[in-house]
């Protein structure tokens, strides 16, 4: 339930990005994956191609493929079966199967699944719905949802060298590339930068949190 009104934001967002409730629950019944959903939304209210904004929803779904090779073994779905399965595979159901018995974990995947998705699309409605009965639904400042929503899920990652190294170059290349490209294509770009950046080798990193097992060892 607190995940799925979360959907609240996305509706209004969506509203006040110009798009129509039926096209608003449209995204979340068919996309379902919020992230994805925020980004679209965000390029299409910031002025971009929404075929930018496909590529970047595109782009931040595909965590989700990583997610569908764990579960694939562990669901054991035949043929037809795997089409609503994959469709409900998200953060949360996945997470609920990881270190879990098998029989917990495909309980725990489709609870969460399908629970967040009917919650999800309710406030989906919800939202937009309210969004609708305002004049200028960008007066209460919607437009800043999705920004404050990403920067909320960033946040609690800021643990290491590397992780603030990858935040601050990608700051740098968003604020050289919006002014002189098209809205949409500068987080494709980033996202670009910021893959490389994260694939790059590391030293030992003094910011990293220390291994419990390491405590232990140093304390004796």
């Amino acid at each position: 339930m607190a995940t799925g009104t979360y959907g609240l934001s996305f509706g209004a967002l969506a509203v006040a990005a110009g798009l129509s409730v039926p096209q608003a629950c449209a995204l979340s019944s068919l996309m379902f994956t919020g992230a994805s959903q925020f980004a679209m939304v965000g390029v299409i209210a910031a002025g971009g191609n929404p075929l930018a904004g496909a590529a970047t929803a595109t782009l931040l779904g595909t965590r989700n493929a990583l997610y569908g090779m764990h579960l694939s073994p562990l669901l054991g779905l035949p043929g037809w079966r795997r089409i609503p399965a994959a469709h409900i595979v998200i953060d949360e159901s996945a997470a609920m199967t990881i270190g879990r018995e098998p029989r917990a974990a495909k309980l725990g995947f489709w609870t969460a699944g399908l629970a967040v998705f009917l919650c999800w699309n309710l406030a989906t409605l919800a939202g937009a719905l309210g969004a609708r009965l305002l004049s200028d639904p960008r007066t209460l400042g919607l437009d800043v949802v999705a920004p404050a929503a990403f920067l909320a899920l960033l946040a609690p990652r800021m643990t290491t060298r590397q992780s603030w190294i990858v935040a601050c170059s990608a700051a740098v290349v968003t604020l050289s590339a919006v002014p002189i490209m098209p809205a949409g294509l500068p987080v494709l770009l980033v996202a670009v930068v910021t893959a490389l950046l994260a694939m790059t080798p590391t030293r030992h990193d003094p910011l990293a949190p220390v291994p419990q097992h390491a405590q232990e060892s140093e304390s004796q």
